[in-house]
């Protein structure tokens, strides 16, 4: 679904473990924007859906994961001028209850990884960048 001419509600999790690190995955050349980028699990709100469990279903199908939702931790523009999309992108902090992540979509992601938060790689999304501002702020 493309999203030119419109603004779309994207959601993702800061997912934190025991050794303060998060888990993030590679954009691919297939997705939607920001491909080459490294960016908090998490997807599209769909209609009716709150986003709470729009969060918890996209990180299900992308990772094979169910977690916990913290805290909210923001929100962010994200526009895409050569994209031409722009989508408000809520955040949480969360944690895995149950299950190992696996890339269960790996025609949108490349690889799957665990950072440690003060070695996090350059080509980070903007969503992913705001999440861990706020996180290590902890606002």
């Amino acid at each position: 679904m493309k999203s030119i001419d419109q603004v779309r509600v994207g959601c993702g999790a800061l997912i934190i473990n025991d050794r303060n690190e998060t888990l993030l995955v590679k954009r691919g050349v297939k997705t939607r924007n920001q491909a080459g980028h490294w960016c908090q699990p998490g997807g599209a709100v769909d209609f009716g859906e709150t986003v709470e469990r729009a969060i918890e279903r996209e990180i299900k199908e992308e990772l094979g994961i169910s977690i916990k939702l913290i805290k909210y931790l923001c929100y962010t523009d994200q526009i895409l001028k050569k994209e031409k999309q722009h989508w408000i992108a809520i955040s949480y902090l969360a944690k895995i209850v149950a299950g190992k992540p696996q890339n269960l979509e790996p025609q949108k992601h490349d690889e799957i990884k665990w950072f440690p938060l003060d070695k996090l790689p350059k080509k980070l999304s903007i969503t992913t960048k705001d999440s861990t501002y706020y996180y290590k702020k902890g606002i």
